[in-house]
């Protein structure tokens, strides 16, 4: 293989690395979500956790993938998609030192979504499930 050969190649895969790993951070310019989350709204979202003693907690979502890692909150996650159809997405994520983990989310309308997580924050491991519906815009 001709040096001017191996050049174009390792130029073309690092460009495909460099893609990727911006792809894979929240929030990096022009990353495309899962195409699941493309038919959901922004906005205050209400979630309901299913089972014994479950809580509802709101959150203000400005970019859908919040509803990915709810866990980590903020943190910065190195994300993988595992699954994007339509009406569900799966995902695994690494926030560091913050910890992990994998969700499931499946869309039933525009406002309505049922999740599925479970991985490590702050150290113990954690696992739930909720039921998120927005309600409005961020107040």
């Amino acid at each position: 293989m001709s040096r001017t050969k191996l050049r174009q190649l390792c130029a073309a895969a690092a460009f495909m690395m460099a893609t990727t790993v911006a792809a894979a951070v929240p929030g990096a310019a022009n990353a495309p979500g899962p195409v699941a989350l493309r038919t959901l709204e922004p906005g205050e979202w209400e979630l309901r956790d299913r089972g014994d003693g479950a809580e509802t907690r709101k959150l203000c979502v400005t970019d859908l993938r919040q509803l990915l890692q709810v866990r980590h909150g903020a943190a910065l996650c190195r994300s993988f998609t595992v699954a994007d159809a339509p009406n569900a997405v799966s995902v695994t994520y690494d926030c560091a030192a913050a910890g992990n983990g994998r969700t499931d989310l499946r869309i039933e309308t525009t406002h309505l979504v049922q999740i599925r997580s479970q991985g490590i924050a702050d150290g113990a491991p954690f696992a739930f499930a909720a039921e998120g519906r927005r309600v409005g815009a961020c107040g």
